[in-house]
């Protein structure tokens, strides 16, 4: 206690101001604290969905379930957590949006595209790269399933706090890999499956950048560097987004509502042809609305981009959760597959049999999972992605979104689980390299009026590189170590689990 010299003014103030700050400190750590304690209250949730699916079971397999059922969910927040970057990293970047904004779009379009399109990729990495038939005892099985979902989120969770935006594909296929190769042997794995899968992988991203790379060439040659810009916006961007809308609609009623309802064919034909007519006339008067308030200059045509960019932006988002959430369940979907005759059917209540082999409760585990990731830890990587790379704005962004959801939805319709992060890192540096390519043959300065003179002097030429190479280096190099890193983390995860629960 302050003797009574010390109780004056000034002293109480100072005493005041320490009270203040701790109750400062303590709501900010209290603040800090909410999004885990959201993420384990969805972990309980997934823990308790998880033991409800049995009839009868012996203790073994109701804990492996319930557990791998929570690792599910924990890895299905990490992915969120890190992919994000991917889907509305550009968007945000190009400062058409605001972070709070697109997360919420993302984590809508994710949930949506897991719990409609997500069956096939979720098949690929259940089924066809370790099989249940492949490793003789089921129970070492359901371990070898648990500890590569293990093996990723920790790998992830790593990747994300260090901010490096790693393949979550790559994590998922390394651990699976791995778990494998310790429970049986290197003849249990699927080899040519794997080999096509690697395949997929070194295409994707190159596919990626050249598509992201002819749509800004295209979009250069038809609007920005024309003498009427808004003339050309208004007639092109309609068609463009009427052709994303088309795009999206054939996938949708080829693949994606497949686990709904079958269309027949002539429907199923029509309807994307309705839906980006109907879209390309909605969109025509709203640019034409826009472009009466505008000037004819390049730097007007950056809001007329906006609102295809959130639509791409979108479309991307879904077509991640249609790919992506393979990576946070195919090894839950196979634990429940191979237990398949002691769970209960209720998991199948709706319209039938939704799907033998990806039960709609381990669907949502995953879609709800990765959105509460980005919604509750996503902000982390948005930099990286929509910043660091290159410099982007809204015609950019749209190129670099349209581009890799549409490398992302084809991949999926084909059931291949590529890397939406290649993809999307890709076709940023796609669109980067064309501006650098561009601007080092040609002097923004005109002659004459429309043309350039060749920019020849090395040093100019290197003073114009609008890409860092420096996170190129980061990015590939952690691509490169994580498949092994993973394999390697899940086959020692799956001996101490061996080693802890006996061999069984």
């Amino acid at each position: 206690m302050r003797s009574g010299q010390d109780l004056t003014p000034k002293a109480l103030d100072k005493d005041l101001d320490r009270v203040g700050f701790l109750g400062d400190a303590a709501e900010a750590m209290g603040r800090r604290l909410i999004a885990p304690g959201l993420a384990i209250c969805f972990l309980a949730v997934c823990a308790i969905l998880a033991s409800l699916q049995f009839a009868a079971s012996d203790v073994s397999s109701v804990l492996i379930l319930v557990t791998g059922a929570t690792v599910g969910g924990y890895l299905a927040i990490t992915i969120g957590a890190n992919d994000v970057a991917n889907n509305v990293g550009p968007a945000v970047g190009a400062r058409v949006v605001s972070i709070t904004t697109a997360l919420i779009i993302a984590a809508i379009c994710e949930s949506a595209g897991a719990l409609l399109a997500g069956g096939d990729v979720v098949n690929t990495i259940s089924t066809e790269i370790i099989a249940p038939d492949d490793i003789p005892e089921n129970f070492r099985f359901m371990k070898a399933m648990l500890t590569a979902m293990a093996a990723a989120a920790i790998w992830i969770n790593i990747a994300t706090l260090v901010g490096a935006p790693v393949s979550t594909t790559h994590t998922i296929i390394g651990g699976v890999v791995g778990a494998g190769v310790a429970a049986s042997s290197f003849a249990a794995i699927n080899w040519s499956t794997l080999g096509v899968i690697a395949a997929t992988w070194v295409a994707s991203p190159f596919l990626g950048g050249i598509v992201a790379a002819l749509l800004l060439a295209f979009i250069n040659a038809k609007v920005i560097y024309t003498d009427d810009k808004l003339s050309a916006a208004r007639f092109w961007l309609p068609i463009l987004l009427g052709g994303l809308a088309a795009t999206f609609t054939a996938y949708m009623t080829h693949k994606g509502l497949h686990r709904l309802i079958v269309l027949p064919f002539i429907p199923a034909t029509l309807a994307p042809i309705v839906v980006g007519a109907v879209v390309w006339a909605i969109y025509r008067r709203v640019v034409a609305s826009q472009a009466l308030f505008l000037d004819n200059r390049t730097q007007s045509l950056r809001s007329l981009f906006a609102i295809p960019l959130i639509c791409s932006a979108a479309l991307l988002s879904f077509a991640h959760g249609a790919n992506d959430v393979a990576n946070a369940i195919g090894p839950l979907a196979a634990i429940v597959n191979s237990q398949s005759d002691e769970i209960n059917d209720l998991h199948y209540w709706i319209l039938g049999q939704l799907n033998p082999v990806v039960p709609l409760w381990v669907s949502a585990v995953g879609a709800f999972g990765i959105s509460a990731g980005l919604l509750l830890f996503g902000r982390r990587l948005v930099t990286v992605v929509g910043k660091r790379i290159t410099k982007l704005n809204p015609i950019r962004a749209f190129c670099v979104t349209l581009a890799t959801s549409g490398t992302v939805l084809t991949a999926s319709g084909l059931g291949l689980p590529v890397s939406s992060t290649h993809i999307a890192v890709g076709a940023i540096f796609g669109v980067g390299l064309f501006r650098e390519w561009y601007r080092n043959r040609f002097v923004p300065q005109k002659v004459n009026g429309k043309r350039h003179q060749p920019i020849r002097n090395r040093e100019e030429r290197r003073r114009r590189l609008l890409v860092r190479r420096t996170n190129l280096v980061t990015i590939i190099g952690a691509w490169i170590v994580t498949v092994p890193a993973c394999a390697l983390l899940s086959a020692g995860l799956f001996h101490v689990f061996d080693y802890l629960l006996g061999a069984q």
